[in-house]
C-alpha cells in the first residue's frame, strides 16, 4: 500500500512512518521545516519526503495519514478531501495497522506516561514477552520510542490531546485498551480543554472501553480517578499507591523494597516510585501465570536495568560540589514533584531551579497561582519570560514578573526574573558565588530547548570543581 503522511517531521509521525515501512508499505510524506533528529532518521530509513505542502504530493496515494498539527487550508488536505482519498488520523492508523488482535496496555494520565510506558515495555521485553511499543520519547540508552514487537502485547502511551482537525476526541480513545493505566488526572492542555471536566469526560470514555477480561489500574491518590472508578461495573479495577500498607513498594532506611527484594532503580522521587509501583502491578498480572516462581525476580532485575528516559531527571554533570539536572517538567504539579525528588535524592545540596514557561498550558495564566507554590524546596529560583511572548494574547498570558513577586512568600525561595535564557545564564553566574563552600544542584525545567543553555550550565558547574 502507498501511504503518505502529512506532517511526517514530528517524532511520532516519523516513527509511525518507519513502522509502516517495516511492515511492507511504500511510505513517503511531507512537512514544513523538517529538522534533526527526524530529518536524519528519515534519510537513514530511506523514507522520501517533501519540504512544504503541495496538492500534487498526495495524488496516487492509497492512504493519507494526517498529523495532529495539520489543519484545513493545507493544500494536501484540500486535495485529499476534494479527491475522496482514504485518510486516517495518526492514532487511528496506529490502531488499524498495529493494535488489531493485540492485548494493548494504554498508559494514560497527566503525568508519568512516557516513563511508565517505557518501563512496562522494558520489563515485559526483558522477561520474554516481546511487546510492541509506541511512545513519545527516547530512552537514555538510545532505545527509540517504537517497536513492532513479535508478541501478543502492545504498550502505548495514551495521550489525552486531541486527534486531528476532523476528530477532536483524545488520541487514547483509538487504542483498543485491554489494560488501562491511569497515572494521574490534573488540568492540562488549556489550549484545547476549557476545564478539567472536559478532560474527565475523555477519561470516562477511555475507562468504558476496557473489556471485562481486561483491567484498569488507577492512582488512588487522585480524587477524580477514584470518583470515576466507582461507576465501573463490568471491568476489574485496581488502585495503586506506593509506600502504603497495601503497596508493593515500601521505603525502608532510605532504600526501596518490593517485599523483601531490594530495588536499585535509576528513577527517583515519589512520582517515579508510583510509576514503578504500577509497572510492577501490570507486569505481575501478565507474567505471574507464565513463571509463577520466578516472575518477581525477573521484574526486579528489569527495573534495576532500566536506563530511564531522556529529558527526565537527566544528570548532565555531577561532581563533588555541583550537579546539573535537566527535566521535562512544565506542569505546576510536575515542577513541584521534580524539585522534591532532587532535594530528597541529593540531600545537602542547595537547589537552584531554572524554569522556562513554554508549553501551551504553562505560558497561560490558568496556573498563575499554582506556580507560585510549585518551587517550595528550591533555594534560588530563576524564571524566564514565556517562550514566544508575542504569540500569546496578553489577556491569557502568564504574568512571569507577577509570579516572581509571589515566589518569596508562597514558595520560600529567592526569586529572580530573566527576560530570556541568555540573561538567565548571566544572572546565574553572578549569583552562584553566594553558595561558595556549599554543594549546589542546578535543575533546569522546560519542555523545549531552553534556549540551548545546557552547555553553559554544565560549564558553570564545572568551574566549581
Amino acid at each position: 500500500m502507498k501511504i503518505f503522511l502529512i506532517g511526517i517531521g514530528g517524532i511520532a509521525m516519523g516513527n509511525l512512518a518507519y513502522m509502516l515501512q517495516k511492515s511492507g508499505h511504500e511510505v513517503s510524506g511531507s512537512d514544513t521545516g523538517i529538522y534533526p533528529p527526524m530529518s536524519d532518521k528519515l534519510k537513514e530509513w530511506n523514507i522520501p519526503y517533501f519540504e512544504g505542502f503541495k496538492a500534487e504530493n498526495v495524488k496516487g496515494q492509497d492512504l493519507i495519514i494526517v498529523g495532529n498539527a495539520i489543519s484545513r487550508g493545507n493544500p494536501e488536505v484540500e486535495e485529499m478531501l476534494n479527491s475522496g482519498l482514504n485518510y486516517l488520523s495518526m492514532p487511528a492508523a496506529i490502531s488499524e495497522f498495529f493494535l488489531k488482535g493485540k492485548k494493548v496496555i494504554v498508559v494514560a494520565g497527566t503525568h508519568g506516561k512516557t516513563t511508565t510506558t517505557f518501563l512496562i515495555h522494558h520489563i515485559l521485553k526483558e522477561n520474554g514477552i516481546e511487546p510492541g511499543l509506541f511512545v513519545g520519547g527516547i530512552r537514555k540508552d538510545g532505545f527509540p520510542g517504537f517497536e513492532l514487537g513479535n508478541g501478543s502485547y502492545f504498550v502505548i502511551e495514551g495521550d489525552e490531546y486531541d486527534t486531528a482537525f476532523f476528530d477532536k476526541s483524545s488520541k487514547f480513545l483509538h487504542y483498543r485498551p485491554t489494560y488501562a493505566v491511569l497515572n494521574a488526572l490534573d488540568f492540562d492542555h488549556a489550549d484545547i480543554f476549557p476545564d478539567i471536566s472536559a478532560i474527565e469526560t475523555m477519561f470516562k470514555r477511555l475507562i468504558n472501553l476496557v473489556p471485562g477480561n481486561g483491567k484498569i489500574f488507577y492512582w488512588s491518590g487522585s480524587g477524580s480517578l477514584k470518583k470515576m472508578i466507582q461507576n465501573v461495573k463490568f471491568t476489574k479495577v485496581e488502585g495503586f499507591e506506593w509506600n502504603r500498607k497495601d503497596s508493593f513498594l515500601t521505603w525502608k532506611k532510605h532504600e526501596l523494597f518490593w517485599g523483601d527484594q531490594k530495588l536499585n532503580p535509576v528513577l527517583f522521587g515519589d512520582h517515579n516510585y508510583r510509576n514503578i509501583e504500577v509497572a510492577i502491578r501490570v507486569c505481575s498480572e501478565i507474567l505471574k501465570n507464565q513463571n509463577p516462581s520466578g516472575y518477581k525476580q525477573g521484574i526486579a532485575k528489569a527495573i534495576d536495568s532500566f536506563s530511564g528516559v531522556k529529558r527526565r531527571q537527566d544528570i548532565l554533570f555531577q561532581s563533588s560540589t555541583a550537579v546539573v539536572v535537566e527535566d521535562f517538567a512544565h506542569h505546576p504539579v510536575a515542577v513541584r514533584e521534580t524539585i522534591h525528588a532532587v532535594k530528597k535524592r541529593f540531600q545537602g545540596h542547595k537547589i537552584i531551579s531554572l524554569f522556562e514557561p513554554r508549553s501551551a498550558t504553562s505560558h497561560r495564566n490558568v496556573f498563575q497561582k499554582e506556580y507560585s507554590y510549585s518551587f517550595i524546596g528550591s533555594d534560588l529560583t530563576i524564571l524566564t519570560e514565556i517562550h514566544n511572548l508575542k504569540k500569546v494574547s496578553k489577556d491569557i498570558r502568564l504574568d512571569v514578573k507577577k509570579l516572581v513577586q509571589k515566589l518569596l512568600k508562597n514558595s520560600k525561595t529567592i526569586p529572580v526574573y530573566a527576560k530570556d535564557p541568555q540573561e538567565l545564564l548571566v544572572k546565574l553566574e553572578k549569583m552562584i558565588p553566594q553558595f561558595t563552600g556549599q554543594k549546589i544542584l542546578i535543575l533546569a525545567m522546560s519542555n523545549g530547548s531552553f534556549g540551548g543553555i545546557y552547555p553553559g550550565l554544565v560549564e558553570l558547574a564545572r568551574k566549581r570543581v
